[in-house]
């Protein structure tokens, strides 16, 4: 495609409906143009989601494949009447206690609703962002958003308005500088248009959470490592890689530091500049790696899981070729660390 001027705004946390570049912006929106926009996850690159022209243009800008689905982002339940045929029980509980915020649940779609959005899916992806920025533009638009993460496919989800420029200036229309994000990691997807409510992509709500409000939660096979195809936005190809080979170690801590230790070595001899990805507990272990990146804490992995894609952009500013990422448990927000870390390490673990 074309080059194009990408138009850049920084805006205030929190900003009123009638602010002329909120004026502006929502104009664009109607107006069939793609823009960046802040959420409290990641950036996502927003359309009109009831325009198949503008959401087409998404997947040019971000050489995503078309049989990929989008999540829609609305503000008001008057949006989500638009999108979906039934509001059941189960979808009001979580409305109620998730939304705004990190959960994006999968409705049965009505027929207006393009199929770009959902990739020829009878249902559709629906959420409404904690963000105050996100928020305003919707309500301002006046029109449901189809927005996935705003960075070139494959790359990691950008958390600044700096990700998003270096990967897609020239390519969209607009981007909206809101600050960096705070959960890190996308919205959790849940599919309730089953007999058993099911995880299709964990995220910022936790499973653990989920069964607080509904009871029985599964997880979809393709989480859990089972040979099954991802069926969540987002989740059906190689995600947030980082251009150096990444590897995953799990095991006992002494014995994941001794052969950290020992591949930081072994690499370097070659001439490998070696990456470290860790938490704080062991932030001390690995003093001989080129760069060593550590967020949060064993108990505390919600630091992780906020920087984890800057780091993954880190490593790549820093020439780093080997990545080791210390694997954490699979529970709470880890299991949304561990799920992203396997995607961007291509599944590639080292097992002590």
């Amino acid at each position: 495609m074309s080059e194009i001027t990408t138009m850049f705004w920084k805006l205030p946390h929190q900003v009123d409906i009638k602010h002329p570049d909120i004026v502006e912006i929502a104009k664009r929106l109607r107006q069939g143009e793609i823009i960046a926009f802040p959420t409290e996850t990641v950036y996502g690159l927003g359309a009109n989601a009831l325009d198949a022209k503008a959401v087409a243009k998404i997947f040019v800008a971000k050489g995503r494949p078309s049989d990929n689905p989008l999540i829609v982002h609305i503000a008001t339940m008057e949006q989500l009447a638009l999108l979906v045929e039934e509001i059941d029980e189960n979808s009001r509980k979580l409305i109620e206690h998730f939304w705004p915020g990190p959960l994006t649940i999968i409705f049965k779609k009505k027929e207006m609703v393009s199929e770009l959005v959902t990739a020829g899916l009878n249902t559709v992806a629906v959420r409404m962002p904690n963000h105050p920025i996100a928020l305003t533009i919707i309500e301002a638009a006046n029109l449901p958003i189809a927005a996935p993460s705003a960075n070139r496919s494959g790359k990691p989800s950008p958390t600044t308005a700096e990700h998003v420029f270096n990967d897609l200036n020239g390519k969209i229309d607009g981007i909206v500088d809101g600050g960096p994000t705070g959960v890190g990691v996308e919205s959790t997807v849940i599919d309730l248009t089953g007999d058993v409510p099911m995880v299709l992509r964990p995220g910022g709500v936790t499973i653990e959470e989920l069964q607080e409000v509904l009871g029985e939660v599964k997880l979809d096979p393709a989480i859990v490592g089972q040979k099954e195809q991802p069926r969540s936005p987002g989740m059906k190809y190689r995600h947030y890689a980082p251009t150096g080979e990444m590897w995953i170690v799990k095991g006992d801590d002494r014995e994941i530091i001794k052969k950290i230790n020992s591949l930081i070595k072994e690499k370097s001899l070659i001439g490998k500049k070696v990456g470290i990805l860790t938490t704080n507990d062991h932030r001390e272990s690995f003093q001989e790696a080129d760069l060593i990146l550590a967020y949060g804490t064993k108990d505390n992995l919600y630091p992780l899981a906020e920087h984890l894609y800057e780091a993954l952009r880190i490593f790549d500013l820093n020439g780093i070729d080997y990545i080791l990422a210390e694997a954490v448990e699979e529970k709470g927000i880890g299991l949304a660390i561990m799920n992203r870390l396997k995607k961007a390490a291509g599944e590639k673990f080292i097992q002590i």
